[in-house]
């Protein structure tokens, strides 16, 4: 019975955690299997953050949007950008039109990389439409985005880096002049 029981508690151990908010979470490890290689998207959290049919929630690897909300990254890239909150905001709308133009509603592929989760529990991924663009550049190049790399995940650094570049050459998006 014991034994019963110390292997019941180390299934929780790896089922339970608790969130960054402080609410504890409990979630099986088994149920539904999802195939990540073609997955619809339910909504557009911001630029950078989309949620699966499954809820799995997803940050794009490698890049940064600008915020959509007061937050302390919003206070954070008003002090790095000299640019003041209405700017931001609007900037971090369109870079979400933008994604939800490409994904929502509609079935994208990920693509993971060193680590598959961050901090809060969402998946870490590259995100693909169906026409083999990956969102994550498509953003950078359209000047919605930033690079913004956390190693070890760090696989397209290099075609992002020279993605940015070139946004930021041609005076898109972010770096539009005013």
């Amino acid at each position: 019975m014991l034994a019963f029981l110390a292997i019941g508690l180390s299934f929780m151990d790896l089922c339970a955690q608790t969130h960054p908010s402080g609410r504890f979470k409990f979630s099986l490890p088994f149920g539904g299997k999802y195939d990540y290689n073609s997955i619809k998207v339910r909504r557009v959290i911001d630029g950078d953050t989309i949620e699966l049919e499954n809820k799995e929630r997803v940050r794009l690897i490698g890049i940064d949007t600008p915020e959509v909300w007061d937050s302390p990254k919003m206070e954070r890239d008003i002090k790095r950008s000299s640019k003041d909150r209405e700017d931001i905001i609007a900037m971090g709308k369109a870079a979400t039109r933008f994604t939800k133009s490409l994904v929502k509603d509609k079935k994208v592929r990920l693509e993971f990389d060193a680590e598959k989760r961050d901090r809060y529990g969402r998946l870490l991924a590259y995100v693909y439409l169906t026409d083999g663009r990956m969102l994550n550049a498509e953003l950078l190049k359209e000047g919605y985005a930033q690079v913004y790399t956390f190693p070890p995940n760090v696989k397209y650094v290099d075609m992002f880096l020279d993605l940015q570049r070139e946004a930021r050459e041609n005076e898109r998006g972010l770096w539009k002049k005013r």
